[in-house]
């Protein structure tokens, strides 16, 4: 469905953003949901009555290329936030940005754009149904996501999935979310894990991938 203008994604290429041992580099915005390391990946657990928790990344990242695995239960919803920020000048810290949806309910939007605190949906899923099947209840699925200038693309376990123009927000955290689950007590203590977490920073023209979807363009310019 895509071809793609690499030349070989060499191990060197990638930094590695998680350790497989240790939470160093992360840290915790938001609600009170945990995060604990556990047979190399990382593991959010939903908590009852807080708001959605971030596990952050402490570096900024503005043009990247991310690939991120994941697993969820089918009964949250997670995400994952780039270009993110959380300042005492916006809604008293809430972190805003955009985020990469994980959606395991029958909507199936996972790999969609979403603006967590700010504009809401920018991209569903929508439209695009080779994507909606491409996520795995209950297994481990991947996703790439390149930011890159004013736009992002997503593909989910090698699929197509959005394809964004905007030019909003261009740097910030990366953040791995359990969302908030209210009162609700057969969401509580769900997980959502994370492994295999790496990203290029440099040479991205030698890496991109082109996509073939149709663009949506935010018409709102920010400058």
């Amino acid at each position: 469905m895509f071809s793609c203008n690499k030349i070989g994604e060499k191990n060197e290429s990638w930094d590695r953003l998680f350790d497989g041992k240790t939470l160093t580099g992360w840290y915790v915005i938001g609600g009170n949901a945990t995060y604990e390391v556990r047979d190399g990946t990382i593991v959010g657990t939903s908590v009852l009555n807080t708001l959605n928790t971030f596990l952050c990344s402490d570096k900024f990242y503005d043009d990247f290329i991310l690939e991120i695995e994941y697993k969820v239960d089918s009964n949250i919803n997670s995400g994952i936030q780039i270009r993110s920020n959380s300042i005492d000048s916006y809604k008293q810290g809430k972190v805003h940005g955009y985020q990469i949806e994980i959606d395991p309910s029958e909507r199936a939007w996972s790999g969609g754009i979403y603006d967590e605190g700010r504009r809401g949906w920018l991209y569903s899923l929508n439209g695009n149904p080779e994507a909606q099947k491409a996520f795995k209840k209950n297994k481990w699925n991947k996703y790439r996501i390149e930011a890159i200038g004013d736009t992002i693309k997503t593909w989910i376990n090698d699929v197509p999935a959005a394809y964004l123009i905007d030019n909003m927000t261009h740097t910030g955290f990366i953040g791995l979310q359990v969302h908030g689950i209210g009162n609700d007590k057969k969401k509580e203590g769900k997980e959502v894990a994370w492994r295999n977490i790496k990203i290029i920073t440099k040479d991205m023209d030698r890496y991109k991938k082109s996509i073939l979807l149709d663009p949506k363009l935010i018409k709102e310019t920010y400058y």
